[in-house]
């Protein structure tokens, strides 16, 4: 199922980005961009890389807002869709997560909504620690949870759970993963949780610690390139 599943989102990314929007209102029961905008109030400082920018309704909004978006996706067709949904005024780059083509301490804020299991590499982490500017923000949006008690609600929060894209216990499997991994990277985290039209959004915060030691950061990097080699 989870196989099948990972292919299923893997051609809704790529080839089938066209039906992202109308499957992602779907299966959220229409709340898929209120849950997105729930990442808004965490973010701090005017320059904001979003890391998976999707179709780019997040960096529609930052735009609006007079911050300077950046976005990075390592989907071409996300790209297009992001550059159409933003009049094309939206600054993108096409690459990964755990390679940021970007200088260090850019950013005041990075932020990922709705991300893929790679937001959690220690790559990942060391590179996000990397491009954000002393006390920068990584904001990290990673999962909701439907709570409504209507026969669709229901349906979509148990389709979740069979697919493993909502765990039962996704809360704790949250504030576990905000402890030592984001401590290693350099990262003090909170957690919360926010209700939204009948759902629960899940938000992960951290902020940069100025001591971050940069031997340390270089060898998880160079480890994740041995492992690659």
């Amino acid at each position: 199922m989870k196989a099948v599943v990972r292919l299923f989102f893997h051609l809704l990314y790529h080839q089938f980005a066209f039906a992202y929007d109308l499957v992602a209102a779907a299966v959220s029961l229409g709340r898929w961009k209120d849950w997105v905008m729930s990442a808004i109030p965490f973010i701090e400082g005017t320059r904001i890389l979003e890391i998976g920018h999707g179709p780019g309704h997040l960096q529609r909004l930052l735009l609006d807002l007079d911050l300077v978006a950046v976005g990075v996706d390592e989907s071409r067709q996300m790209g297009f869709l992001a550059k159409r949904n933003t009049d094309g005024f939206a600054l993108l780059a096409r690459g990964l997560a755990q390679r940021l083509p970007f200088p260090d301490s850019t950013f005041d804020t990075v932020v990922a909504t709705f991300p893929a299991e790679y937001i959690f590499d220690p790559v990942t982490l060391t590179e996000a620690h990397r491009v954000l500017r002393e006390n920068g923000r990584f904001v990290i949006l990673p999962g909701a949870i439907l709570t409504g008690r209507g026969a669709w609600d229901r349906l979509m929060a148990w389709a979740f759970r069979v697919t493993g894209q909502t765990p039962p216990d996704l809360s704790e499997i949250i504030h576990k993963r905000s402890k030592e991994p984001f401590f290693k990277a350099g990262f003090q985290v909170e957690t919360h949780e926010m209700e939204v039209r009948s759902s629960v959004v899940f938000v992960m915060a951290a902020v940069k610690s100025p001591e971050r030691n940069g031997d340390e950061a270089r060898s998880i990097r160079g480890d994740a390139e041995t492992r690659k080699g």
